[in-house]
C-alpha cells in the first residue's frame, strides 16, 4: 500500500500566513484616466546657483528648455523668473532627504505641463543669469517622465557653478595716466546675486580672490585683494607702467575661485595708458 505523502508543517504554515505579508508597492492610488491616450505631466525646474540661492529676477533668471531625447524635439522652453528665495530656509536650515528646500518659501521657478502618450526620456537644460553674459553657465540633465507623475515641489534642480565678477574702478576703457598710482575695486557675488564677503554665508576668507594686472597676455603683477565695507568690494592699489613700455595699454583682471564648490568667476577690461603728467612749469 502506498503511503500518503504530507507537505511539511512549516511550509504549511508559511503558505497560510503569506496573504498577510503582502505590501503594495505603492501608497499612491492612480489618477482615474484612460489607459491609452495622452496624459498631462506638469514638470517644475529650478535653476539654482551652486551652493547658493535660486537664479531669480535679481540677475535676469535662467532659461529652461525641455527636448526629447529620442526625436530631438523641443517640448517646452521658456524663462524661470520670481524671488531668489528665503536665506535662511536655504543656507541656515537643516533638512532631511525629503525635505522641501527651494519650495518651503516663494523661489523662482519653470512651470510647464507635457501631454505625453508613453514615458519619455527627457534632457531639461538651463543657462543663466541672462543679465550676465559674459557670466553665462549652462547646466543639463536628463531624465525619465511619466505620463500623469507631476514632478513639483522643488521639482527637478539645475546647479550651476560660478560667480559674478564685477570691475568697478577704473571703469573699463578708461585711460590711465603712466606711473601714476590706482585703486582697482571689483564686487564678488554669486549667479543668484547674493554678496560675497567676509564672515557672511558666502566667506570670503575661504575663496581665492585677486587681481591681475596684464601687458598683452603676460602677467606683470599678481594683487592681494582686501574686503571694503563702505564700498561692498574688493580693493587693491597698483602702479600703472610706463606708456613707453605698454603702447596698446593694459588689461585688469579679477579672479574668485573656490576649490571646494569648483565655483570660480572672472572678470576683465583693458585701459588705454596716456603719457605720465608732466609737472607744473615753476614761475620765476
Amino acid at each position: 500500500m502506498t503511503r500518503p505523502s504530507f507537505a511539511p508543517l512549516g511550509l504549511i504554515f508559511s503558505l497560510t500566513l503569506l496573504p498577510c505579508f503582502l505590501i503594495p508597492a505603492t501608497s499612491h492610488a492612480f489618477a482615474d484616466s484612460s489607459l491609452n491616450g495622452s496624459q498631462p505631466t506638469t514638470v517644475l525646474v529650478r535653476v539654482v546657483a551652486h551652493g547658493a540661492m535660486v537664479l531669480g529676477r535679481e540677475v535676469g533668471g535662467a532659461r529652461v528648455t525641455i527636448t526629447d531625447v529620442a526625436s530631438g524635439h523641443i517640448l517646452a522652453t521658456g524663462l524661470q523668473q520670481g524671488e531668489s528665495g528665503d536665506q535662511n530656509q536655504i543656507m541656515r536650515t537643516p533638512h532631511m532627504m525629503e525635505e522641501p528646500i527651494y519650495s518651503a518659501r516663494p523661489s523662482a521657478a519653470f512651470t510647464t505641463t507635457l501631454e505625453l502618450q508613453k514615458p519619455t526620456v527627457v534632457e531639461i537644460s538651463a543657462e543663466g543669469p541672462l543679465a550676465y553674459p559674459a557670466a553665462l553657465q549652462r547646466a543639463s540633465k536628463t531624465l525619465l517622465l511619466i505620463p500623469g507623475q507631476d514632478l513639483t515641489n522643488d521639482g527637478i534642480v539645475l546647479h550651476l557653478n560660478g560667480y559674478l565678477v564685477q570691475i568697478e574702478r577704473p571703469t573699463p576703457r578708461e585711460a590711465l595716466i603712466a606711473k601714476d598710482d590706482v585703486k582697482l575695486r571689483a564686487s564678488v557675488r554669486t549667479l543668484s546675486g547674493s554678496l560675497v564677503r567676509p564672515h557672511g554665508d558666502w566667506d570670503s576668507r575661504k575663496i581665492r580672490i585677486y587681481g591681475e594686472v596684464l601687458i598683452e597676455d603676460r602677467i606683470i603683477e599678481r594683487l592681494q585683494l582686501f574686503y571694503d565695507e563702505g564700498s561692498r568690494a574688493f580693493e587693491a592699489p597698483f602702479f600703472v607702467p610706463p606708456s613707453k613700455e605698454v603702447p596698446d595699454g593694459i588689461t585688469l583682471r579679477v579672479v574668485a575661485t573656490d576649490l571646494s564648490t569648483g565655483n570660480s568667476g572672472i572678470d576683465q577690461a583693458n585701459y588705454p595708458v596716456l603719457s605720465e603728467r608732466l609737472p607744473p612749469k615753476s614761475v620765476r
